[in-house]
């Protein structure tokens, strides 16, 4: 993909999310964009910094350790998200890379960050990660389960600033943002990361903080 490609294709999705923040009498900026870089190499990314993309996000620890350090001493004020699963024993190497953790879904991972961030003395910002369709196969905390884990994170000092979640597949997303907003408004929490390529522009409406995108602008995974 050419810079012209990525250029066109960020001005996309900002003019989406201009689009549903308005339909919302919402400011633009109250929505980060981050776009997932997760399977593509530096040379993929490129093209995004090159046209002023500083927000990213990953899926793995040891996909970023491989590509992250070199690009950011290029370009570093980039900002970096984990928004997949987060195995506790690389907790540690999640809080010394990452700005952002979007996955917090169990007491055991609430433990390992607090441990991590003490004792490196960074705090990465957090999500609560809420399995909002109730779906076995996905991570998340389970709705019942959330004001105990909320409980928890706040109480081992994490920087909580709000949920995720991503809704069932196929099925119409805008009850699932719509209860994630209500979850975060009862817990008072300003965050909520939500929305991708194909769902982005309900996800703002309904009041998206932060919006998870990777094919509308790098194209399909392999």
């Amino acid at each position: 993909m050419t810079d012209q490609d990525s250029a066109a294709r960020l001005a996309a999705i900002h003019a989406r999310i201009r689009a549903a923040a308005k339909q919302a009498d919402r400011a633009p900026d109250s929505v980060t964009l981050i776009a997932v870089s997760k399977t593509k190499p530096a040379e993929a990314i490129e093209p995004l910094l090159a046209a002023g993309q500083r927000v990213f996000g990953e899926n793995r620890v040891q996909e970023a350790q491989e590509k992250w350090p070199a690009l950011r001493t290029r370009f570093p004020d980039v900002e970096l998200h984990l928004v997949g699963q987060l195995q506790s024993n690389k907790a540690a190497d999640a809080v010394d890379l990452f700005d952002a953790i979007h996955a917090v879904d169990r007491p055991s991972l609430v433990t390992a960050l607090a441990a991590a961030m003490e004792k490196s003395g960074r705090r990465p910002a957090c999500y609560i990660q809420v399995n909002i369709g109730d779906e076995p196969q996905k991570g998340g905390c389970p709705v019942a389960e959330l004001p105990a884990l909320l409980t928890a994170a706040r109480a081992a000092g994490l920087p909580v600033i709000g949920l995720m979640a991503v809704p069932p597949l196929g099925v119409e997303p805008a009850p699932y943002f719509a209860l994630l907003a209500k979850l975060a408004r009862d817990h008072d929490l300003p965050g909520l990361s939500m929305g991708m390529s194909d769902d982005l522009d309900t996800a703002v409406t309904l009041g998206a903080t932060a919006v998870r995108v990777g094919t509308a602008l790098f194209g399909a995974r392999a």
